[in-house]
């Protein structure tokens, strides 16, 4: 099982950044997904949850209405479009699955910063 985040880097308060998890190893359509996060020196964080289809959604408070989780089952892939950064976004962005006990990506790196 293989999960590989991409897509992080340096936006500006306000911008927008779509990170992407490319899946592999798995049944990845049979398999809810879901993001976290990390900001530096403090506790990781549940972001937001997809169903097995993309029909059903889940977001934390602090995200919700500027984040849209989604995927792609054709392409094994989950994305995180995230509009209206704050700097209180900033932090690593983990993809995670149950699959196989449990799964994580490596994370990429997400800075909101003027």
């Amino acid at each position: 099982v293989q999960l590989v985040e991409s897509g992080g880097g340096l936006v500006q308060p306000g911008g927008s950044l779509r990170l992407t998890c490319a899946a592999s190893g798995f049944s990845f359509s049979e398999y809810y997904m879901f993001w976290h996060r990390q900001p530096a020196g403090r506790e990781q964080e549940w972001v937001a949850t997809i169903d097995t289809i993309g029909n059903s959604t889940k977001y934390a408070d602090s995200v919700k209405g500027r984040f849209t989780i989604s995927r792609d089952n054709g392409k094994n892939m989950v994305y995180l479009q995230m509009d209206s950064l704050k700097p209180e976004d900033t932090a690593v962005y983990y993809c995670h699955t149950w699959a196989r006990g449990g799964t994580w990506g490596q994370g990429t790196q997400v800075t909101v910063s003027s």
